[in-house]
This record gives structure tokens, sequence and C-alpha cells, in this order.
């Protein structure tokens, strides 16, 4: 008991904070998620508390609002660091598009000291270790068709393991050399919660996403079967092309996969990483990144049997509620 009401005390007093420093016409609205039971997650759920935010973020090192971003997500409430994580679209792609146009670095510190702050956090968690994925060997029999008791002539073979990502150095500074990294780990950071982001920071996601690739070329459609029209409308990309080494479109590609193909998304979101994702494959294309290529096609090819799937089940079920006329009883002459 005594937890649950501290994690609510902090809650409150970082949206008192929040209050205080955003303009007084969102102070009533934010004052009014205070006094809810889980205030935490009532402004994790607020989109006129993002909105708010959204439009006052600024990035400088006097920026009051980056101050309590960092000051947030170094408390211990895993609520509150949720908070914090799902301003992640916005601040990485104000903070990447500024450092491509050459800004004064010192107007991007506000920025970097979040920025840096997951990724120690990350750091420290991981321990030292790499990020691993074990490779399925498509030569056995899979764990549904598998016989019950093995052969005693089989040998079982040593499992094929991919590494993700290699183990972080701590970094105390945005080196240029390791912006990529640190942005790519703490766009990881974010994929690993995205099933609790609330959906307009999903949108926003990619939509960013289908502006930072900004290939909008005939190519981005040549894996489909459908009207590209469809695709595109009213999901236009929000910024400017940026460099995207593998550091970074890696985890850009583990979050629209679930915007695309997670079941609880809203059509909205789906739509929108499906725009990102073939602009992202028209980019690969393009720049002859190989890996990009691959994973970007096979997302569209998904989105692409998904959408087939749905549709051919819609037709059945429509076909089904069809009324049909009685077939009359068949008449038949047998002769003596």
């Amino acid at each position: 008991m005594h937890s649950w009401w501290e994690s609510v005390s902090k809650a409150r007093s970082r949206i008192h904070a929040l209050a205080a420093i955003l303009p007084s016409s969102s102070a009533e609205a934010l004052s009014a998620l205070a006094d809810s039971d889980r205030p935490a997650l009532s402004l994790l759920s607020s989109p006129a508390a993002y909105s708010a935010v959204s439009s006052s973020l600024q990035g400088s090192a006097s920026d009051p609002l980056c101050h309590w971003l960092y000051d947030t997500f170094l408390s211990s409430d895993p609520h509150l660091r949720l908070l914090v994580l799902s301003f992640l679209p916005l601040l990485s792609a104000l903070y990447l598009s500024r450092i491509h146009h050459h800004f004064d670095p010192s107007s991007l510190a506000g920025f970097e000291a979040v920025l840096l702050a997951i990724y120690a956090a990350e750091t420290k968690s991981r321990a030292g270790k790499p990020l691993l994925v074990t490779i399925p060997d498509l030569s056995q029999p899979s764990i549904y068709h598998a016989p019950l008791r093995k052969p005693s002539s089989s040998v079982d073979r040593p499992s094929s393991v991919g590494v993700l990502s290699p183990p972080l150095e701590p970094h105390v500074a945005m080196k240029s050399t390791k912006r990529a990294t640190i942005v790519g780990t703490a766009l990881h950071c974010y994929y690993a919660q995205i099933s609790q982001m609330p959906s307009w920071s999903k949108l926003e996601f990619c939509r960013f996403a289908a502006g930072w690739a900004g290939q909008d070329c005939p190519c981005r459609s040549e894996l489909d079967h459908r009207d590209e029209t469809a695709i595109a409308n009213g999901h236009g990309a929000i910024g400017d092309r940026i460099p995207l080494p593998w550091e970074i479109l890696q985890p850009v590609l583990r979050i629209l996969g679930h915007c695309l193909l997670g079941p609880l998304n809203p059509q909205e979101v789906k739509d929108a990483a499906s725009s990102a994702v073939r602009s992202l494959y028209a980019r690969a294309s393009h720049d002859l990144v190989p890996q990009a290529i691959l994973a970007t096609r096979s997302l569209i090819q998904l989105d692409n049997r998904t959408n087939a799937a749905t549709t051919a089940s819609a037709n059945s079920s429509s076909n089904s509620n069809t009324p049909t006329k009685p077939k009359k009883p068949e008449i038949l002459l047998v002769s003596k």
C-alpha cells in the first residue's frame, strides 16, 4: 500500500511540475489528470497533454521541458518512464532533422541529455551482454511436427544465434561517431514497450519514418497488387530525409512491423505504417542496402497477405449472409 501511494504521489508531483512549465491553457487539464487514481497512465493516454508538450518542446540546454523529461525518466517509477518514452518519436525526429541541417549543437543539448539518459539506463540493464536471437534451423522438423521419440541416430545440431545488438559501451556525451548507436538504442527501448504506447505516438512515429525515408518514387509500389493511392492518401510523411544507418534503421523497422501487423492497432496506424514501410523500401532500393531491402520487402509481403486474407474473409462473410432463393424439391421420374 505504501509503495502504491508513493508511486501516485510521485506521479502527481511530476504532473504538477509539468503543468507549471506548459501554457496556462493546458495547466487546468493536467491538474485534473493529476487527481486521478493512476495519474501517470492518465497522462500517458491523454492526447491533449501529448499535443501540449509537442508544441512546446524546443531541445536546448535551457528548455524546461527537456529538463522535465530528463528528471522524470530518472525516476524509478515504470509508468513515468513509459510516459517519457512515448515522446521519443517526436524527440528523435526533431533531433535527427536538426543535426542533419547543422543546427548549433548548443540548441540540441536538451535532446541529447534525454537520449543519453535512456541509453545509460539500457546499458546498465544489459550488463555488458549483447542482444541475441536464436535463428530456427529449417533443416530440422518443427516442434509441432517432430516425432515423440527421436531416432537414436539423430544428432542435435547447435542452434544458430544472431546478434541483434552488440554489447553497449557507456557514453557520457553525444559523439558524432556514436550518435546512431545512442539514438538506435533509445528507439529499441521504445520498441520494447510499444504495446503500451498510445496510438497517436505510434502514428507520429510512422509518419516521421516516412519523412526520414524521403522517397516517393513509383518503385515504392512495385510489390503491390492494389491501388497505391489507397495506401498513401491521408498518411503524409512528416519531416525531412535523413541518413539512415543500420543502427537506426533496424529498430525503426521493428517498430513499423508492430504498427503494421499488431492486431490491436487502429487502422490509421496500420495504414501509416504501410506507407512508411514502402517509402523505406524505395529508399533501400535506391541506396542498395541489402538487409534493408530484405526486411522492408518481407514486411510489404506480409502486409499484402494480411490484406488479401482480410478481403477474402470479408467476401466470404458477405456471401454467407446473402439470402438465396430456396430450391424446389427435385422430382425424380422412375419408369416401371
